[in-house]
C-alpha cells in the first residue's frame, strides 16, 4: 500500500512525497506556497537559517490506495485547492495581527 507524507513550513504545505516499497515520488506544490512560506518567515522574523529551518515539519506517513504517482498527484491537488491564494493571504494577514 502506498503511503504519503506532507512537508510544510509551519502550517503552509510545500511538498508531497509518496512511497510504495522502493518507489518514491515527490511533488512540490505551486510556487505560491513557497512564496507564502518566504513571506511568512519574513513577517515572523525567521530570517536566519536556524529559525527558518526550525519551521519545517513533516507529517506522519499516511496509507492511501493507489500508485505512488497517483497518490502524490491527488494529495498535491487537494492541498493546492485548499491552500488557494485567498487562504494563503488570510494566513499571512493573521501573522500581522
Amino acid at each position: 500500500m502506498t503511503e504519503f507524507q506532507v512537508t510544510s513550513w509551519r502550517d503552509i504545505p510545500s511538498m508531497v512525497a509518496s512511497r510504495d516499497g522502493d518507489e518514491i515520488v515527490k511533488i512540490p506544490l505551486h510556487q505560491r506556497c513557497q512564496e507564502a512560506i518566504d513571506e511568512a518567515a519574513m513577517r515572523l522574523g525567521d530570517v536566519d537559517a536556524d529559525a527558518y529551518l526550525a519551521g519545517w515539519v513533516r507529517s506522519d506517513w499516511t496509507a492511501r490506495e493507489g500508485s505512488p504517482s497517483d497518490v502524490a498527484a491527488e494529495v498535491a491537488r487537494d492541498l493546492e485547492e485548499s491552500w488557494d491564494e485567498a487562504r494563503l493571504a488570510a494566513y499571512l494577514d493573521s501573522l500581522s495581527s
